[in-house]
């Protein structure tokens, strides 16, 4: 983790906090997909926001002056690109979702497909992030 740059760190940290925390969101629809959507959507809202303050307090207070300066270049077109990759993600994502429900018109069904796509999407943004990161971009 030395050799890491700050927002490395945050990808790595933000993908374990979208992925501990999609998971929860899936097994929550999984274990009654007929509950109402707040059931599922209030407690995983909760769970990001608090785990993303956390974990980026902690990386901030691990290296303040890291935390405080702005991206370099390559660090802003790293960013660029996976967020290029992540609306790509996004887009089939939300189709699929779309498909779905032509299948199976369920509004609530429709909302956590597009959810799980806005989940996917934003994985892909900070494994995109931690790929061009790793590699020189």
């Amino acid at each position: 983790m030395a050799s890491m740059s700050f927002r490395e760190k945050s990808a790595w940290a933000m993908m374990a906090v979208m992925l501990l925390s999609g998971l929860l969101y899936f097994n929550t629809v999984s274990a009654d997909p007929g509950a109402p959507v707040a059931v599922a959507l209030v407690p995983y809202v909760l769970v990001v926001v608090v785990a993303s303050v956390l974990v980026q307090v902690m990386l901030a207070i691990a290296a303040p002056r890291e935390a405080n300066s702005p991206a370099d270049e390559r660090e802003r077109l790293a960013a660029d690109r996976a967020g290029r990759w992540s609306g790509i993600v996004l887009a089939v994502g939300v189709v699929l979702a779309g498909g779905a429900y032509l299948w199976m018109p369920n509004g609530n069904m429709l909302f956590h497909h597009t959810m799980f796509a806005l989940i996917a999407a934003q994985l892909a943004d900070y494994a995109g992030q931690v790929y061009l990161l790793r590699r020189t971009v």
